[in-house]
């Protein structure tokens, strides 16, 4: 039974609240309808930043001492207000949608404690919207041994099916942190991390610039990149350990820019990131054919020419490009999700997750 899901994404950019909507059963995309976003005002962000910080030392999953229990409120209320604009705008009621996924703010990933946190109240959020969420995706497999990211690569396995063309595929989501899935049929998934995302540069041109994000990559462009620097990061262990793996936000802050100009910043981060996912092919079982970028990056040129160059001869090409929203991916793979652990199928696999066993997830919150 096809099932109208809502979708949520907070990602570790925190530039706001993507959602989406998509009709599925689980297995197979039927529809990807609308999508939307509420930004996250300056306030808002500078609240999450100071939880990032203050969940460092995060004992357990579910402690909320100082500002993340404020950081939370605002992170439900920013999710309720996203949800009520959406539906009133698509002409939505409750009644219409079966199922909200609501992936919440990671604060804190550190698998190798059993340990992830993703800040968001899910029974405030569904009595809010009268709508049920589920929601806690991550948990169950960091718990069983998992990395518990990541949660995408099921998603993309759908939309790639859609497509007919000779893999392996590759699709790469460059959120705050870059992760692929590499897809080779019905049989073959694998799904890891590859290193910083879009993170390490939008904090670099905050601070630098006091813009969050390098709009179309320009900035980057100005600059020329310190290929040393670049190579010393790659030497970091991460980069050798094959699938699965995966990242904190913070993993990768220690970057050292020395004495740079902005703008070489800019561009060596950039570079950095771009050299960190084609540090992955000698990883892979085959080399792949064709890369699809979806998140903020694929809309960053420098970045999608930087990919070019590093991954050539395989074409790489933006998500937009087939049809797909590089926007609400994201968004729409948690309501793909949601509509999955509704169904009790696995979300996670022991080549995306390193989970011993496929593992299903989320708890559902009810209005």
């Amino acid at each position: 039974m096809m099932l109208t899901a809502i979708g949520l994404m907070s990602g570790t950019s925190l530039d706001g609240v993507d959602v989406a909507l998509i009709e599925t059963d689980g297995r197979r995309v039927q529809s990807l309808g609308p999508s939307g976003y509420r930004p996250y005002s300056e306030p808002e962000r500078r609240l999450l930043r100071e939880a990032l910080a203050a969940a460092v030392n995060l004992p357990q999953r579910d402690a909320r001492p100082g500002v993340l229990a404020e950081a939370e409120r605002v992170v439900t209320q920013a999710h309720a207000e996203a949800v009520k604009a959406f539906t009133a705008q698509n002409h939505l009621t409750s009644e219409d949608i079966d199922i909200v996924g609501f992936h919440g703010q990671t604060v804190l990933h550190r698998p190798e404690r059993k340990l992830t946190v993703q800040i968001g109240d899910a029974a405030a959020l569904a009595k809010t919207i009268h709508i049920p969420v589920m929601h806690d995706f991550r948990a169950a497999d960091v718990a069983a041994g998992g990395q518990g990211a990541p949660f995408v690569p099921v998603y993309h396995r759908a939309l790639a099916q859609s497509l007919e063309r000779e893999g392996p595929i590759v699709v790469v989501n460059i959120g705050g942190v870059s992760n692929i899935t590499y897809i080779d049929g019905n049989d073959t998934l694998i799904a890891c991390d590859t290193g910083p995302g879009n993170a390490l540069l939008d904090d670099h041109v905050y601070r630098t610039i006091g813009q969050p994000f390098d709009c179309d990559g320009r900035f980057a462009a100005q600059g020329r990149v310190n290929v040393a620097r670049v190579v010393r990061t790659l030497t970091h262990p991460f980069f050798l350990k094959p699938p699965p793996k995966s990242l904190d936000r913070n993993d990768f802050a220690h970057v050292d820019l020395g004495d740079m100009t902005p703008a070489d910043g800019a561009a060596t981060l950039t570079a950095l990131t771009a050299a960190a996912i084609a540090k992955i092919v000698p990883l892979l079982p085959k080399v792949p054919k064709s890369w699809i970028v979806s998140g903020g990056g694929a809309r960053n040129l420098t970045m999608m020419r930087m990919l070019r160059e590093k991954l050539s001869p395989a074409t790489v090409e933006a998500a937009d490009a087939f049809g797909w929203s590089a926007d609400a991916i994201e968004a729409q793979a948690f309501g793909f999700l949601a509509a999955r652990g509704l169904k009790g199928l696995p979300l996670s696999y022991p080549a995306t997750t390193g989970v011993p066993m496929p593992m299903t997830g989320g708890v559902i919150a009810r209005p």
